[in-house]
């Protein structure tokens, strides 16, 4: 009989492990026929078995048949009930148990904590505290323990800290690691420390976790300290430091223990490659990017949807978008996080359009966005000044209840913004429940770049006035604001109190902005005064705002001193040629325009020519100069014509200096009248409908006959007309700019 239940029980062992249930059964019903009085071990193993193969229905029936089931019997099924989350069946067997061990009390305990019942889980511990204190084991206060880190409870970790002491349990491994976990996820890395210390023994673990404290607090020194003393070390501990590493911005020592990691021979888990591959995506580091990419190919983890994920993200940070096109492609499996990775790099990289496709696709497979991939994606149709589509991501944000995230609201605010909305924008910002400094920014910045001066300094003011602080973007708006309200004296205040109120210090933009406001306000000598003073030179387009400065205030010699410095930064820029050469044609010096033509043609510089281009339909038309590959060209050339009737009736003077070329007037008028933001518009009055805005997108930046001619088009035709160029936005609404008269 005994020979015979021992090879019933190794049977029951290996179908179990091979998960074949219908073998089990036919095992069981073996069992039946052949012993007639099954002792109580086979059975409790039967109940096991039937748990491991998914049959609670079978494990309970053997249960119930058990004529004198013991304590294991009544432990075995209390076990099954708890780890499938059966709750009710649970607490119904360990009410009817006649005796109970620690085992039934832990069974009961770790079952409302594991279905999140934490008040459950603490109500049955106390219980057991109160009925049968002998039974508290190191079991029942490691499960406590962790369920105090998940309810974030410090009051409940200390009160186990004591009861632990009390007990006499503060010596073993198995409760200090949970313990000091307890502590440092509370930030209470001295306690923490304290407990370690007084560990008798440590293990691994238990390291891992102190050094893991150390970290998050940004000890980085105790934590290189306890990770050098350690006895030996597993992946864990190589992990948990190249992860900390990186997470306190400490990238490159996190690539160096990555480097000694592998010289070690230790295997690396997907946790290790994510975290090296966000150190090489921040440090732009490509080089040890792919090199980690190659060794990753080499291993199990190439195909692991978490890894993945972090190639894409690496290769986008570091601009490379094609090859993190191809990872992405290639991923077998996708998560959010995979589509939210390729979304967002195709936005940082410029590629919005790409961006709003891709959304499009993720949606197709299923996946819902998330707060981060909609706030990405809407970001993307405010590159594009694309309003129709951000509205419709609008609509979806509230019908998946998203709208509250600020990542959502604060991306919608800079949509409207940059789309000339700006009353929407407004709107959206008074109606959020919680506002933070991006809030503010997206609010004010849009008010600046539509040229909205007293509306954006009152904004900046209100920020102050309500504890928020501003950061650099925020100033970019606020200087840009006074540049058009002509507020020197003001700007200069701001510009002052970035850097000793605030501790910011300024960059490029930020000069850029002063060079700006000096320039519109005709102090020249002061705007070459400034930057001769600068820590720096400018940057490409602050000499090419000075230029343009120049050229509209006719100052020749501080004009050839800022294309000089801009053609010595940038050979290849032919802004400083065009800029200059309009200078030169503007004061009829066609020889020189011819002689920066020739450098022009020696240098091998050619100026990038300009396109504009109107959505219509879902469908992108696109226009050059003189372009008539349009289809509705008659239509098109037809419309401009009567325009430039009316425009001159009202008073439309073209502005000549726009062309660079030596020839009849009546030929330079016919050049100017075809310029491509011209036939964009042309193409936006005759197929969009009355009372639609006409929003159009230009590479390069608006001429400035086009710019007087684009208010009186939208005086004659009482139309509002969005022109993004690739300097600014501008609104052109009743024969008036939001930029003002300098653009």
């Amino acid at each position: 009989m005994y020979y015979v239940s021992k090879q019933y029980n190794s049977l029951l062992k290996l179908l179990s492990e091979a998960q074949n249930q219908s073998q089990a059964k036919k095992l069981h019903c073996r069992i039946v026929r052949t012993l007639t009085n099954s002792d109580t071990f086979l059975s409790n193993n039967l109940i096991s078995t039937y748990y491991r193969l998914g049959s609670l229905t079978y494990a309970r029936r053997t249960f119930d048949q058990i004529p004198q089931p013991n304590l294991f019997s009544w432990n075995t099924i209390l076990s099954a009930y708890s780890k499938a989350a059966r709750l009710s069946d649970m607490q119904e067997i360990f009410n009817r148990m006649p005796d109970r061990d620690g085992v039934s009390w832990n069974s009961v305990i770790s079952g409302y904590a594991s279905c999140g019942l934490g008040d459950d889980s603490v109500k049955a511990y106390r219980s057991m505290l109160r009925d049968c204190p002998a039974n508290l084991n190191r079991i029942t206060f490691s499960t406590m323990l962790i369920l105090s880190v998940g309810l974030s409870s410090i009051v409940l970790g200390r009160q186990l800290h004591g009861q632990i002491v009390k007990i006499g349990f503060e010596s073993f491994v198995f409760v200090g690691s949970p313990l000091v976990d307890v502590y440092t996820k509370a930030g209470l890395i001295y306690d923490a420390k304290r407990v370690f210390d007084e560990m008798s023994e440590r293990n691994i673990v238990m390291y891992n976790t102190m050094i893991t404290g150390f970290l998050r607090c940004r000890m980085i020194d105790e934590s290189k300290h306890l990770f050098n003393e350690m006895p030996e070390r597993d992946s864990i501990s190589w992990t948990t430091m190249i992860t900390g590493l990186t997470q306190n911005g400490l990238e490159a020592e996190a690539l160096d223990v990555f480097r000694e990691m592998r010289l070690e021979g230790l295997a690396m888990d997907q946790f290790t490659f994510g975290s090296i591959l966000t150190a090489c995506g921040s440090l732009l580091a490509l080089e040890q990017g792919k090199q980690t990419h190659c060794y990753i190919i080499r291993t199990d983890y190439m195909n692991n949807i978490f890894v993945g994920s972090a190639l894409v993200d690496m290769y986008c940070k570091c601009g490379s978008i094609r090859s993190a096109e191809t990872v992405f492609k290639r991923m077998a499996h996708r998560n959010i996080v995979s589509w939210t990775a390729m979304l967002v790099g195709y936005g940082q990289n410029g590629f919005s359009e790409e961006a709003v496709k891709i959304f499009s696709d993720m949606q197709r497979t299923g996946v819902q966005p998330d707060e981060f991939t909609l706030g990405s994606v809407i970001s993307s149709c405010a590159n594009l000044a694309s309003l129709e589509e951000g509205a419709q991501f609008h609509a979806h944000s509230l019908g998946l209840g998203l709208i509250s995230f600020l990542t959502v609201s604060n991306a919608l605010i800079t949509l409207y913004g940059k789309c000339g909305s700006l009353e929407d924008s407004h709107r959206l910002f008074s109606e959020m429940r919680m506002r933070d400094e991006v809030s503010w920014t997206a609010l004010v910045s849009g008010y600046a770049q539509f040229g909205k001066a007293k509306q954006t300094i009152d904004l900046f003011e209100r920020m102050l006035a309500d504890g928020l602080k501003p950061d650099g973007v925020t100033f970019i708006g606020v200087l840009s604001a006074c540049s058009r309200a002509g507020l020197v004296d003001k700007g200069y205040e701001y510009f002052h109190s970035m850097v000793q109120k605030h501790g910011i210090m300024p960059v490029s933009d930020h000069y850029t902005c002063m060079i700006d406001l000096l320039s519109r306000a005709g102090r020249i000598e002061e705007a070459k005064k400034f930057i001769e003073r600068m820590p720096c030179p400018p940057d490409a387009f602050g000499w090419s705002t000075l230029l343009s400065s120049c050229r509209l205030n006719g100052n020749l010699e501080i004009g050839k001193w800022a294309a000089d410095s801009l053609v010595e930064l940038e050979p290849d820029n032919p802004a400083s040629y065009v800029l200059l050469s309009s200078m030169y044609a503007s004061k009829g010096k066609w020889d020189e325009v011819a002689r920066l033509r020739r450098g022009m043609r020696d240098r091998g510089v050619r100026k990038e020519p300009g396109f504009s281009w109107i959505k219509y339909k879902n469908r992108v038309h696109i226009f050059s100069a003189d372009d008539r590959s349009n289809p509705y060209s008659d239509q098109i050339y037809a419309e401009l014509a009567k325009l430039n009737q009316k425009m001159v009736g009202e008073g439309y003077v073209p502005d000549m200096s726009s062309v660079l070329h030596d020839v009849e007037e009546v030929v330079k008028i016919k050049m100017l009248s075809h310029h491509s933001e011209k036939l964009a518009i042309a193409f936006g009055l005759i197929f969009l409908p009355a009372g639609l805005p006409i929003r159009v997108v230009k590479n390069l930046r608006v001429c400035g006959d086009c710019h007087t001619a684009t208010k009186f088009i939208s005086k004659i035709t009482q139309r509002e007309i969005l022109v993004r160029d690739a300097a600014r936005f501008h609104l052109f609404r009743d024969g008036t700019c939001s930029c003002g008269d300098f653009w």
